[in-house]
């Protein structure tokens, strides 16, 4: 009777063991999960990391050793821009400071052998003093600064552009006075490589710290291309407000001494009219009385072939805006390969004010792919701030009521 007594006795405390055992390496495994660093993504989104996998050898990107991080600390300029993740808000940006800003924001861990900075690109502390002395009736007409890097690497036979930031752009939205920009950038002249950056939230300075690299593009192909940087804010309910736009031609820049950093002016966008877009035909009548707008899509000539196989798919999207925003949209039937389509469909829009002085009116030709996304032909914009043909075509419409008037306009660069 004593030994099944000493062996339950036995058997009772190993099983006590084994359960506390258990217990306490489960504690340990969810322990060490919660230390692991953020995956590779997460960490690019935030500090900007090279997005291209050979880079990812590079333990620099991610960071070293505590030594060295408190050796470039100590060796980091005061007035340098210094990316703290530790610092950035909620939405990933980085708090405005009160100091004033006297020279560019380093580039990471860059040696001279590698960097070569120019005079004429390069942002010197008078530059930046004038750009802050402005007046305030000045900024109004300012819309920012662009500031980028250009490098070629020899060994990979690549291309690459670093968006750093821009500062000093205007508060798109009229509530919160702020902003929500991204930036497209685009190769001219065959717009082959398109990129574009993260969006930044409620922020009129944006730290973008991004590097796109784009290969197979020899070095004596440089000089013949053009960068052309988009700026945007991004607009939840409706169309992305168009900021301004940088253009920069590579004529003339040489990049076989290492990195080159620069800083441009963001314009106004230029529309810029290309005969090779083609030809539309629209008829609009305003209706003062029932405070309606009937538009009429006629006809299209000259439109350009866009699918490699010939003649493109083309059909017109109508977009009506009020006061820069989106209200309604309609689109006429695709018409199969023909560069000269007839349309000759009808839409009639509410107008939600009195007057046409806040209404505008766009035409996109698209060329209809099932493939793939639907390509820009051209575009068409009418209303009391177009140029050329489309504000003859406005005035017009709104001199003379219930009057059908017709007109062909030459389609911009979509």
């Amino acid at each position: 009777d004593e030994i099944p007594t000493v062996v339950g006795i036995f058997s009772a405390f190993g099983l006590v063991f084994s359960v506390s055992l258990f217990a306490w390496i489960c504690c340990q495994r969810k322990s060490s999960k919660s230390n692991k660093t953020p995956p590779y993504k997460f960490v690019h989104v935030l500090k900007g990391v090279d997005i291209y996998p050979e880079n990812l050898n590079s333990k620099k990107k991610f960071g070293a050793d505590d030594k060295s991080e408190a050796k470039n600390k100590s060796a980091m300029p005061k007035n340098s821009l210094h990316l703290d993740l530790e610092k950035r808000d909620l939405n990933g940006n980085f708090p405005k400071t009160t100091t004033k800003m006297q020279g560019f924001p380093d580039l990471e861990n860059s040696s001279p052998k590698h960097f070569a900075e120019r005079k004429k690109d390069s942002v010197s502390p008078d530059s930046l003093k004038s750009i802050t002395s402005l007046s305030s009736e000045d900024k109004q007409d300012k819309l920012g600064t662009l500031f980028f890097s250009l490098e070629y690497n020899f060994e990979k036979k690549a291309f690459v552009v670093n968006i750093k930031e821009a500062r000093g752009l205007p508060a798109m939205d009229d509530q919160s006075m702020t902003s929500d920009p991204y930036i497209k950038m685009t190769i001219l002249p065959e717009k082959k490589h398109k990129v574009k950056t993260r969006v930044l939230r409620k922020t009129l300075d944006p730290a973008f710290d991004e590097t796109f690299t784009f290969y197979g593009i020899p070095y004596s192909q440089i000089q013949d291309l053009t960068l052309h940087f988009m700026v945007l804010s991004f607009d939840r309910f409706s169309r992305d407000d168009v900021i301004g736009e940088v253009l920069i031609p590579l004529a003339g820049i040489e990049l076989s001494e290492g990195r080159l950093l620069m800083d441009r002016e963001i314009i106004k966008r230029n529309v810029r009219k290309s005969s090779g877009r083609g030809e539309l035909l629209v008829s609009l009548c305003y209706q003062s009385t029932t405070n309606t707008l009937t538009v009429v899509v006629l006809k299209a000539r000259h439109l350009p072939k866009s699918d490699v196989s010939g003649l493109s798919d083309p059909y017109v999207k109508v977009n009506l805006y009020h006061a820069k925003k989106r209200i309604s949209k309609k689109k006429t039937h695709v018409k199969k390969c023909t560069p000269n389509a007839v349309f000759n469909e009808l839409f009639v829009f509410d107008i939600p004010c009195e007057g046409l002085d806040d209404i505008s009116i766009e035409f996109l030709v698209l060329d209809s792919d099932r493939g793939s996304r639907n390509e820009v032909i051209g575009r068409l914009t009418l209303g009391s701030s177009a140029e050329g043909t489309g504000g003859e075509h406005w005035k017009e419409i709104c001199e003379y009521p219930r009057r059908q008037i017709a007109k062909w306009h030459m389609l911009c660069d979509g």
